[in-house]
């Protein structure tokens, strides 16, 4: 098959769940996106990358497949991390409502939608739920037909930002009563959403919060697209920014007004703010009160970098390729 077939109907799930510190579990979870119930390889299934973050005690799974592969592939990741990982004992600084706490589906190929991956979310959402019983769901994006509200939308209504205690007073829209056990996980679909994470040299978390609200989409002079919050991490604050693509494109003078990079879904452009640019912002409004930038980390890979990889590594046939990038600090 040539890598532009391959190519055509690529999905991407930046799968987030609450578990960094026993990477072992992390990987063996990551690997049954991979391996089938009978150990055999999944063909048609990658995963390019695993994220670990100690203090927030959460990783990132990217699995790259077709759109008729991906749930299969996601479900059995879910079903090894509901398993190994009870919320009941959870710790972590980052904030975070499940076990798995998001999966979130990104088209990749051209001829792939946001409709084709909000059904598929749909379907995914009703799958967990029902092979894992006690697993609840709340929708978002695409997945949320027809109000399609965004993930941040979402996570304020249910609480998750406020990590709340009391679960039972949640009211998903899949499944029972969420559970402590499990707790409640967030599924859907949108244009592609990378994470780019600033840390600014300070305990300072007060800080933090102003200059993640100065950046913040919301604010009249913030960056589009961008969705952020401030958190203590590693001695320091690190500025965790969700940067979701938009349908406009921008230039920035701070960064000699460098193009946005764009994508297309079905024939529509879409862009999001370069790393450069927001790290350019943080530092500015950081160095106001003497404080300096300790380094940008991206969590996974741009939109074309996703695609690129996912169609290299499965035209080789490569399960486990986040091992082929072991030299990438990711």
């Amino acid at each position: 098959m040539s890598c532009s077939s391959i190519g055509r109907r690529l999905v991407a799930c930046l799968l987030n769940i609450s578990e960094a510190r026993r990477r072992d579990l992390v990987e063996t979870a990551a690997r049954s996106a991979i391996t089938d119930t009978h150990g055999r390889k999944r063909e048609g299934v990658t995963v390019l990358n695993i994220f670990n973050d100690f203090d927030y005690n959460r990783s990132v799974i990217t699995i790259v497949a077709s759109i008729d592969l991906i749930s299969e592939a996601v479900l059995s990741v879910c079903e090894h991390a509901c398993a190994v990982i009870d919320m009941n004992a959870h710790e972590g600084v980052h904030p975070c409502m499940g076990a798995v706490d998001l999966v979130p589906l990104y088209p990749l190929g051209k001829e792939v939608g946001l409709e084709d991956c909000g059904q598929e979310a749909k379907a995914l959402a009703i799958a967990l739920t029902e092979r894992v019983a006690g697993t609840s769901a709340f929708m978002f994006g695409w997945g949320d037909a027809p109000q399609h509200r965004g993930l941040a939308q979402r996570r304020k209504e249910i609480g998750w930002f406020k990590k709340v205690q009391d679960i039972s007073t949640i009211q998903p829209d899949v499944g029972q009563q969420p559970t402590r056990r499990y707790g409640i996980t967030g599924v859907g679909a949108s244009p592609y959403v990378m994470n780019c994470n600033v840390t600014i040299d300070t305990q300072d978390l007060s800080l933090g919060r102003f200059v993640a609200s100065a950046i913040r989409e919301s604010n009249p002079n913030g960056i589009p697209g961008v969705q952020v919050v401030a958190l203590p991490h590693e001695g320091a604050v690190e500025i965790a920014c969700n940067v979701q693509s938009v349908k406009d494109s921008f230039t920035s003078l701070s960064c000699g007004e460098e193009p946005w990079p764009g994508f297309t879904i079905k024939g529509q452009r879409f862009y999001h703010a370069p790393a450069s640019l927001i790290t350019a912002r943080v530092a500015e409004l950081a160095a106001h009160y003497g404080v300096a930038i300790k380094g940008t980390a991206l969590v996974g890979f741009t939109p074309c970098e996703c695609w690129s990889l996912g169609v290299d590594a499965l035209s080789k046939g490569i399960g486990e390729y986040w091992k082929e990038l072991h030299h990438v600090h990711m």
